[in-house]
């Protein structure tokens, strides 16, 4: 595969990577260099992922050796599942599935715990530099890659701890490109910055969008406004059934107008999801409203929209079909492996009884 391909594979339907010029260099130096992304452990998993799966196996392809680092300490330092760190190692097995259910290469792709590392003194030694390497306002100022404000850090001082840690995680995998949504931006650039100060190789940095959540969230702050576990009426899980699927877009944002576009829950579940995924997007009308109608690429669904051609429940009903197609292998998967998800039912049942 020529470079040209390798470089389209690894920025398609991406937001932003740091820098073109440097992965050039990167994909002649090495055949098979090592990207990462790392994963909180903390709960059912939701549409989101689907477009995370899509482009670790875009870098697979483009001939990346992948690692996902499954984040047990930090969910435990960010009290993901009650703080108790058997569970989040639970919710981790669950998720690997959830990675194999969503087509992840289980020969191209590594899973490793952080609970792996941290016996390691070598690991605490990145994670001191870094924090020397850094003031305690910069750090401070990192923490919204784990959802808390500056001040969360004044009632539990180990929150700190997470920025250092998730920096030194990169240096101490030996990561190139480090790879996630764009609300861990971030934690990437003081790796970029630790790297300049220390003299250790700089990763490159790969961000994806944020699909809002379907009731729109805060559309001021994108990461806020993403689609969450949290808001169990705003996301749909790849364990929701069809019927479920169907309530949940119904209800979902959709704006007209072509400004917002990027605020849109529906057209970008559309653009990161269902074409990546099955390269169209089949539409059923009664004959009075058009009829049948298929779009070939996504530029024509948002022009069809935005023109006004598409009505929005045309568009939300063609969606949560296509969505409902894409999450059949994953029901399949989960059908015939249903251990690690039961496990995870039974504990959110068990933490409900203790709140």
């Amino acid at each position: 595969m020529d470079a040209d391909r390798r470089v389209e594979l690894v920025v398609r339907n991406s937001e932003e990577l740091v820098s073109g010029e440097e992965l050039r260099v990167l994909l002649e130096a090495k055949d098979r260099p090592l990207a990462y992304i790392g994963f909180e452990p903390s709960g059912l998993v939701h549409l989101g992922w689907v477009m995370v799966t899509q482009k670790i196996r875009d870098l697979c392809d483009a001939g990346f050796r992948v690692l996902v680092l499954w984040a047990d300490w930090h969910a435990y330092i960010n009290d993901k599942l009650g703080g108790n760190l058997e569970d989040i190692k639970q919710c981790a097995r669950y998720m690997e599935d959830c990675f194999i259910a969503l087509g992840v290469p289980r020969d191209k792709v590594e899973f490793k715990y952080a609970s792996e590392m941290v016996g390691d003194p070598a690991y605490w030694e990145y994670v001191i530099r870094v924090g020397k390497a850094n003031s305690m306002a910069r750090i401070k100022r990192a923490m919204t890659i784990m959802g808390r404000a500056e001040d969360d850090a004044e009632v539990d001082s180990s929150k700190v701890l997470y920025p250092l840690m998730q920096t030194a995680d990169i240096f101490y995998l030996g990561v190139d490109l480090a790879y996630a949504g764009m609300d861990q931006r971030r934690v990437h650039m003081l790796a970029r910055d630790v790297a300049d100060k220390t003299g250790w190789t700089k990763p490159l940095a790969l961000h994806t969008p944020l699909i809002p959540g379907l009731d729109g969230g805060n559309r001021m702050d994108p990461a806020a406004a993403k689609m969450s576990k949290s808001k169990p009426n705003a996301n749909i899980t790849i364990h929701d059934s069809d019927e479920e699927i169907r309530s949940k877009m119904k209800k979902a944002f959709c704006p007209p107008e072509k400004e917002k576009e990027e605020e849109n829950p529906v057209l970008l579940l559309c653009k990161y999801i269902i074409f990546p995924r099955l390269g169209k997007l089949s539409i059923s009308r009664p004959e009075k409203y058009g009829g049948d109608i298929s779009f070939g690429d996504y530029g024509e669904v948002s022009e069809a929209y935005h023109s006004g051609k598409l009505f929005p429940l045309d568009l939300k009903n063609g969606v949560a079909e296509s969505l409902t197609e894409v999450m059949g292998p994953v029901r399949e998967y989960f059908a015939g492996h249903p251990e690690n998800l039961e496990a995870m039912l039974a504990i959110f049942e068990r933490q409900s009884k203790l709140r």
